[in-house]
């Protein structure tokens, strides 16, 4: 099976990445890029729940604290809707929190901070 880095551009996976933080944001796209993929930044969740349904993405990286519209609810909207995988990457590292993520139907839950290998 061909890696993100050895398919063709057409190929590329799609990565909606909906984070708020800046440099968060920017440090996803540079290591996600570098590994092939097409990258699309959402800076609040309203703009990323859109986003997604746009683009049909093969993966959503979603934070929970943002404006307009929190992951919890943009990964319960998604779910809805979609069966993309959803990534959350969040600073809310308590186990109640991680348990409902997955439980709303995250696929993963990575807590901040973190290594951008663990995401790519």
């Amino acid at each position: 099976m061909p890696t993100a880095s050895s398919r063709p551009n057409d190929l590329a996976a799609t990565v909606v990445v909906v984070e708020d933080d800046r440099e968060s944001a920017d440090i996803l796209r540079l290591y996600l890029e570098d590994a092939g993929c097409d990258v699309h930044i959402a800076r609040d969740g309203a703009e990323g729940l859109e986003l997604a349904h746009r683009t049909s993405p093969d993966l959503v990286i979603l934070d929970l604290m943002m404006p307009k519209m929190d992951g919890w609810t943009v990964c319960r909207e998604l779910r809805r809707t979609s069966d993309v995988p959803i990534l959350i990457l969040s600073a809310r590292q308590e186990e109640e929190d991680r348990l409902t993520g997955l439980g709303l139907g995250a696929d993963d839950y990575v807590v901040k901070p973190f290594s951008p290998r663990e995401i790519v």
